[in-house]
């Protein structure tokens, strides 16, 4: 089963903390939320792509812990050294969910195109395999966005895949310079218009419009960037449905 229309949900949101160890993770809402969007609750397919800190292990197992045991069937695919599967084309349209992990999105984007990923993400996502992701996994769906990719200074990423026609920026409440540095890009003409989210929120996408803000608790927000004609940056807090 697959969304009722090409579907993409961009986040600041991660793993919830399990009950049972506090160094372990279970999906949060807002991997819950992925799994409704795609129209398949009970037994949803979900396939994490960690390029954008290389492929390493540790991470990957740590995706897979996080899912085991529940209702979801995760996969990953690896392209560092190689890729694990035969067939990428094959095996992404396959699933319900792509998830795609945070990291440098700079690297993220070059990789993918490398592997001719840029396309067939596309045709996934038009075939309705829901397009997720946290950070450098929200930005690289958006023309751009602010970027530690590069060094530990901000800087503008303008080569995002572009599916969606606005700028984007993440980790907007929990890393001091993320919103002066949105709203400089955007006032400079570096970024187009766009959106940003707190860490917990999220944005659904039906089709290339913003449907919804949400959030996996009380306190997160989306917000909208628009520049006036003069340079000026105007925020607009959205309204923000907490998911339950």
């Amino acid at each position: 089963m697959t969304a009722d229309v090409p579907t993409i949900l961009a986040t600041s949101a991660f793993f919830r903390r399990s009950q049972v160890s506090p160094l372990a993770m279970r999906p949060g809402a807002i991997h819950h939320l992925a799994a409704e969007l795609a129209n398949n609750t009970k037994a949803p397919k979900i396939c994490v792509l960690a390029q954008a800190t290389g492929d390493p292990e540790a991470r990957i197992g740590y995706h897979y812990a996080a899912f085991a045991g529940t209702e979801f069937t995760m996969s990953h695919l690896q392209l560092f050294p190689m890729p694990n599967v035969d067939d990428i084309r094959a095996h992404l349209l396959a699933q319900d969910v792509i998830w795609v992990d945070g990291g440098s999105v700079a690297n993220l984007c070059a990789v993918w195109r490398v592997h001719g990923l840029d396309e067939i993400l596309h045709e996934a996502w038009q075939k309705g395999v829901v397009l997720s992701g946290v950070s450098a996994g929200s930005i690289c769906w958006h023309q751009g966005g602010s970027t530690d990719s590069y060094g530990h200074e901000l800087r503008g990423f303008t080569d995002g895949l572009g599916f969606l026609p606005y700028s984007n920026g993440v980790h907007y409440d929990s890393e001091a310079r993320r919103r002066p540095t949105m709203h400089r890009l955007v006032g400079d003409g570096t970024l187009g218009d766009g959106y940003a989210t707190d860490d917990g929120a999220g944005l659904i996408y039906r089709g290339t419009s913003l449907s919804e803000a949400v959030a996996d608790r009380e306190g997160p927000l989306g917000y909208e960037l628009k520049r006036a004609a003069d340079g000026t940056v105007t925020e607009t807090v959205l309204p923000t449905r907490v998911l339950t």
